[in-house]
C-alpha cells in the first residue's frame, strides 16, 4: 500500500530551521499504514531535510556549520551565472540532501527519544515551501 500527502510551510531567512516531526507523524497515521516507510522530501534546490535534536544549540550549529563549509558572498559558479546571491544556499541544501526514510512501525515513526525530523531554510530569502510525504507498506 502506498499513501502520499504533503504540507506547506513558510520560511522567513536563510538557516531557519522547522521541527517538523508532528505533521509528518500525522500523514503517517492518516495512512492506516502500520509498517513500512516514510519518505519526507522537500520539494526545492535551496531546502533541506534531516533529524537532529531539535533543540536551540543545534538550531543555531546546524547552520552555522553549513556557512562554515560553503560560506554565503563567495564567487561560485552560480553567482556568476545567476548574480541572485545564493550560490551558497543550493550547495548547503545538497550537503544534507532534500529528503529523508524513517522506518514506520505501529502505525508511528521510529525515531530516537531525541531525534526530530527538521526542514533548514538554505536559500537567502523567505520562501514557501512544500514538503511531501510518500508511505509504503502494510
Amino acid at each position: 500500500m502506498i499513501y502520499q500527502d504533503s504540507f506547506t510551510l513558510e520560511t522567513r531567512s536563510h538557516g531557519e530551521m522547522q521541527d517538523i516531526t508532528e505533521k509528518v507523524r500525522a500523514i503517517v497515521r492518516a495512512s492506516e499504514i502500520r509498517e513500512g516507510t516514510c519518505h519526507v522530501f522537500n520539494v526545492g534546490s535551496t531546502g533541506a531535510i534531516g533529524t537532529v535534536e531539535f533543540e536551540p544549540g543545534l538550531q543555531q550549529d546546524v547552520p552555522a556549520m553549513l556557512d562554515q563549509i560553503a560560506p554565503p558572498s563567495r564567487d561560485y559558479g552560480h553567482e556568476r551565472a545567476w548574480h541572485d546571491g545564493n550560490g551558497h544556499s543550493h550547495l548547503q541544501a545538497t550537503l544534507l540532501g532534500p529528503d529523508l526514510t524513517v522506518p514506520v512501525g505501529d502505525s508511528d515513526l521510529i525515531l530516537g527519544t531525541w531525534q526530530q525530523i527538521f526542514h533548514i531554510e538554505c536559500d537567502v530569502k523567505p520562501r514557501n515551501r512544500t514538503v511531501v510525504v510518500t508511505i509504503n507498506g502494510d
